[in-house]
């Protein structure tokens, strides 16, 4: 790519891999302060008593627990900038056709791609989250991010070694299968950590309905992976509702706790329906 020509030329692979691997570094812990920091600095500090109404839970998350998940996250940091020196390296030597500019292809299928890396990372997310939270695979690679059971937005990157390395893998795997823009790139890391560290700030920020379910049910709303860290046998989804509903791992009081969330109680439906579903168990 254009804008890395002057990292490595007439370098040799390693140098030219460790010269870009250092220059992407600050950019992705830049991304994370930026996307995590400024959740938590609008959400849990700024605006956290207009926002008391939509506390999901009373308590809020612990300064030492939030100094665990930000030591731990500067390592995912880590990993995540070794994924992006690989993907352009992989571009460098023509394994991927990863280009600059971003009208270059025509803006429809710039569209396509943004919403293609969106849309793909949400299933990349679904099985790799259900794959490790396999009672083998829990402890070793995904229990860090479940010690924050009451999480902050700092939780986003909160992750085993083994879940960032899944993780970071996604976007060079996606870029061998797709040609695609820098600017796509950029916006759909930008809507990743925001994305992420919305869902674990502990405020429901998603519009409901005058009956109190969510303006865009298809949307993955903050209650929605909350209720995953309460009960982490349920909601696996990132950004979509979609595979929960449809393999039915979504939690059976989903609806119910996100309209208690934004102060719109449902009529119990819910709660009959999960009764209906213990009964079947037990049956």
């Amino acid at each position: 790519m254009e804008h890395y020509a002057s990292l490595i030329e007439a370098a040799d692979p390693v140098t030219a891999a460790i010269r870009i691997f250092l220059h992407i570094l600050p950019h992705d812990f830049m991304r994370y302060l930026i996307g995590a920091g400024g959740v938590f600095l609008l959400v849990n500090v700024l605006f956290a008593g207009r926002l008391a109404g939509r506390k999901i839970r009373s308590p809020a998350p612990k300064a030492e627990q939030m100094r665990r998940e930000f030591a731990i996250s500067m390592r995912t940091t880590l990993i995540f900038a070794l994924s992006g020196a690989a993907s352009v390296m992989a571009a460098k030597f023509g394994l991927m056709d990863t280009y600059y500019s971003a009208g270059e292809r025509g803006w429809a299928y710039f569209a396509f791609t943004l919403i293609t890396l969106i849309v793909a990372h949400d299933a990349w997310f679904y099985w790799t989250h259900r794959l490790i939270h396999h009672p083998r695979l829990f402890r070793r690679i995904h229990r860090t991010h479940h010690k924050s059971h009451n999480p902050s937005p700092w939780t986003a990157y909160s992750f085993d070694v083994g879940e960032a390395v899944i993780n970071a893998a996604y976007l060079p795997l996606i870029l061998f299968l797709m040609p695609t823009s820098v600017q796509a790139i950029i916006l759909f890391l930008l809507h990743m950590i925001i994305r992420n560290a919305m869902g674990h700030c502990g405020y429901e920020l998603f519009p409901s309905r005058r009956d109190g379910r969510p303006l865009f049910d298809w949307m993955t709303t903050v209650t929605h992976h909350d209720l995953h860290h309460a009960q982490a046998g349920w909601n696996y989804g990132l950004y979509f509702t979609w595979w929960d509903r449809l393999i039915g791992t979504e939690h059976p009081l989903y609806h119910e706790k996100f309209a208690a969330a934004v102060r719109k109680p449902l009529d119990g439906a819910a709660v009959a329906a999960l009764g209906r579903e213990a009964a079947k168990v037990i049956a």
